[in-house]
């Protein structure tokens, strides 16, 4: 079906609807997260989210800033999911395993540090700031947590920013497995479980 030519100006949103601007956005990580971005176009960002190619550079003038704003978008969401367990008064462990689940529940098979490092090559010196500031934004969360835990002596003195480092790295141990070892666990609980499980007995030296 041919699309309707939108006038010049803001686009149009019906009453009710996903704001547009959110809806590309949203699509667009999606999509990246899944294709990997020199494979995602910004027609293909269009045709995915029903709207002109037009429309979608109103928001966006380039695919480097589309996929700026996605990847701060989806590290913010990650960073305030994490603030908000760490902020409940749970055992640290249960804390890091709620954390491991929503961060493999978002990133899907994605190794987020991989993935921006390789489209890290499109973006201007200032893009790339951006996403670096929301990623430290996201690592300085969980080092607090763990500095604390570690002086309430919850678990044994070390480098908290290598503690942290070293928790967030693990969790990009699917990537490595092949489909028949990804089969074995049955579910995003099982994997996070196992993940925590192994990183708790190096880091508290607890079963």
């Amino acid at each position: 079906m041919k699309k309707k030519h939108r006038t010049l100006g803001r686009p149009r949103k019906e009453h009710g609807e996903m704001p547009t601007e959110d809806t590309i956005l949203q699509t667009a990580t999606a999509m990246f997260l899944q294709k990997g971005y020199p494979l995602v176009s910004m027609d293909d960002v269009a045709e995915k989210c029903n709207v002109t190619k037009a429309t979608v550079y109103y928001y966006y003038k380039t695919k480097a800033e589309l996929f700026t704003d996605a990847m701060i978008q989806l590290m913010t969401q990650i960073k305030q999911k994490s603030a908000a367990i760490l902020a409940t008064n749970e055992p640290l462990k249960v804390q890091l395993f709620h954390i491991a689940k929503a961060h493999l529940e978002a990133t899907v098979n994605i190794d987020i540090t991989a993935f921006m490092k390789e489209a890290k090559v499109s973006l201007s010196e200032e893009q790339v700031g951006e996403m670096e500031k929301a990623e430290e934004a996201l690592y300085s969360e969980l080092e607090e947590a763990l500095a604390k835990a570690m002086s309430k002596g919850e678990i044994p003195n070390n480098n908290p920013r290598l503690t942290a480092l070293i928790f967030i790295n693990m969790l990009t141990v699917r990537n490595a497995m092949n489909e028949e070892f990804k089969k074995s666990f049955t579910t995003t609980d099982k994997l996070a479980k196992h993940i925590i499980d192994f990183y708790w007995n190096g880091l508290a030296g607890e079963s």
